[in-house]
C-alpha cells in the first residue's frame, strides 16, 4: 500500500505519482491530479509501477461519484474518468493531447476539447458495444488490463437501444463475444456473435430462441474473421451528412451518435474542396469522407478511396454509386499508393486505426513532387497522431489547425482532427 500525491495526467487514463522517499514513478488509475491517495500496487516493472487508488484522502474539487456501480478499482476497464466531472474530463483529455504533441512532435499548442452533440450527460451514447462472454456463457465487460470477464446488468455508456437488446440478460454458450450495434435515427439493431466455431454457434438453441425484437440482423463471426449472416440483411443503415450509408455489421462507424456528422463537417471545412479538384481518402471505411468530398468536387473532379477491409470496400462502393467520379481500391493503403501514386490529388484525408498511418503512407504524402496542398488527419489516438505529425512536419508540411472532440465521454479516448498545409 502506498500513500501518494497525484501529479499530472498521462495518456491511457493514468495519472503520474512519485514515491516520496525514492522518486519511483507510479502510474495510478481512479484518481485526479492534486489528490492525496492510498494506492494498491498492481504491477511492478524495472522502470515503474502501476497502481489503483483505493482511498481518496484529499479529493479534487472536480471529483464526482461515479454513476456506474461497475466503475472503480478492480472492476470494469471500459471507463477511465467516471469519477471526474465532464468539464474536468475534457480538460484532462486536452492536457494529454498537448503533452503528446509536445513530447512526440515538438509542438507547443493549446487544445480545447469540444463537446460532441448527443450525450449531454456523458452516458447513453455508445451505439456499438462489444460484450465479452465468460465460460458460463454470461456476457459482461473485461476488467482493466485483464482477460477476466465482469458480468454486468447494464453498461451506462451504452445507448438505450443497445441496452434494450438484452444481451446481458441472456446466456451465450459457445460464444466468445457479442457485439451489439444500433442506429438511433431508425431504431435498427444488429448483433455479431463471435466464437471459435460459427457452425456450432448456429446450431445452438439460444440463437434460434433470440427474439426478433432483440436484433434486426444477426451475424456469426469465426476467428478467421469470416462473417456469416443468419438473420436479416447483415448491415445497418447509418445516417450522416444528410444521407444514408450502408455499414456491414462489425464494420467501422463512429460510435458516438453525433460524431460522424461533426467530423464530416469538420473535414470539409478543413480541406475546403473546390469543384473540379481531386482528393484521396485513405483508410476510407464505408466511404463517409469519400462521399462528402465527391459531392463537393462535383463531376469535374475525382476522389479515390483506399480500404483494406473487404466488407467495408463493398459498403463504400454501394454508398458511392451516385458519384461515379468516386472510386474505391481494395488493399493496404501504402501498397495501393505505391502502385497508383497520388496522381492529381490536391488534398487527402486520413482516418487510420488506432495504430496510426503506415510509414509508407506518410512517406508518400511527404513526396515534394505531389500536388497535394492540404491534409486532414482524423485520429482517435493522440500518441500515434503526434508520432505521424512529427514525420509529416519533417517532410515539408506545417500544422495549420488542430481540433479535439469528446467523442468518447467517461473514457480516456479523444478524437482529433489535424489540418496540414505545405510549409512555405
Amino acid at each position: 500500500m502506498l500513500c501518494l500525491t497525484v501529479g499530472e495526467v498521462v495518456h491511457g487514463g493514468w495519472c503520474v505519482a512519485r514515491m516520496e522517499d525514492t522518486g519511483w514513478v507510479v502510474f495510478v488509475r481512479h484518481c485526479l491530479p492534486g489528490e492525496r491517495i492510498r494506492a494498491q500496487v498492481t504491477q511492478v516493472t524495472s522502470r515503474f509501477a502501476r497502481a489503483e487508488a483505493i482511498e481518496i484522502l484529499s479529493p479534487s474539487p472536480e471529483r464526482v461519484q461515479p454513476p456506474c456501480p461497475y466503475a472503480g478499482p478492480g472492476r470494469c476497464g471500459g471507463c477511465d474518468w467516471q469519477h471526474a466531472s465532464l468539464p474536468a474530463q475534457r480538460g484532462l483529455k486536452a492536457a494529454v493531447v498537448r503533452q503528446q504533441l509536445s513530447r512526440l512532435a515538438g509542438l507547443d499548442r493549446e487544445v480545447d476539447v469540444e463537446v460532441v452533440p448527443g450525450a449531454d450527460s456523458g452516458l447513453g451514447w455508445r451505439t456499438t458495444v462489444s460484450f465479452a462472454v465468460d465460460s458460463d456463457g454470461r456476457a459482461g465487460l473485461r476488467r482493466h488490463r485483464s482477460r477476466e470477464v465482469l458480468p454486468v446488468s447494464e453498461c451506462l455508456i451504452a445507448h438505450p437501444l443497445v441496452t434494450a437488446a438484452g444481451v446481458t440478460g441472456r446466456r451465450w454458450p459457445g460464444a466468445e463475444a457479442v457485439e451489439v450495434s444500433a442506429v438511433p435515427e431508425t431504431g435498427e439493431r444488429g448483433i455479431v456473435l463471435a466464437g471459435r466455431s460459427p457452425a456450432a454457434l448456429a446450431a445452438r438453441p439460444e440463437l434460434a430462441d433470440l427474439p426478433a425484437a432483440a436484433a434486426d440482423s444477426v451475424l456469426l463471426e469465426g476467428r478467421s474473421g469470416r462473417r456469416t449472416p443468419v438473420r436479416g440483411r447483415g448491415y445497418l443503415t447509418r445516417t450522416a451528412a444528410g444521407r444514408n450509408w450502408r455499414v456491414s455489421l462489425g464494420g467501422f462507424w463512429q460510435v458516438h451518435p453525433g460524431a460522424a456528422d461533426l467530423l464530416a463537417d469538420a473535414v470539409l471545412a478543413a480541406l475546403e474542396p473546390r469543384p473540379g479538384e481531386s482528393a484521396l481518402d485513405l483508410y476510407c471505411g464505408a466511404g463517409l469522407f469519400t462521399g462528402v468530398l465527391a459531392r463537393a468536387v462535383g463531376a469535374g473532379g475525382t476522389v479515390v478511396g483506399i480500404e483494406e477491409d473487404a466488407g467495408a470496400v463493398r459498403d463504400a462502393r454501394h454508398n458511392l454509386r451516385e458519384w461515379p467520379w468516386a472510386r474505391v481500391h481494395h488493399g493496404d493503403a501504402g501498397a495501393v499508393l505505391r502502385r497508383l501514386g497520388v496522381g492529381t490529388a490536391a488534398m487527402a484525408v486520413l482516418d487510420p486505426p488506432r495504430t496510426g498511418a503506415a510509414r509508407p503512407v506518410v512517406d508518400r504524402l511527404c513526396d515534394p513532387d505531389t500536388p497535394l496542398r492540404a491534409i486532414a488527419y482524423v485520429s482517435c489516438d493522440p500518441a500515434t497522431l503526434a508520432r505521424d505529425l512529427r514525420l509529416l512536419l519533417a517532410g515539408g508540411w506545417r500544422l495549420d489547425g488542430l481540433r479535439a472532440f469528446d467523442a468518447f465521454p467517461m473514457t480516456h479516448h479523444v478524437e482529433c482532427l489535424a489540418v496540414l498545409a505545405r510549409a512555405g
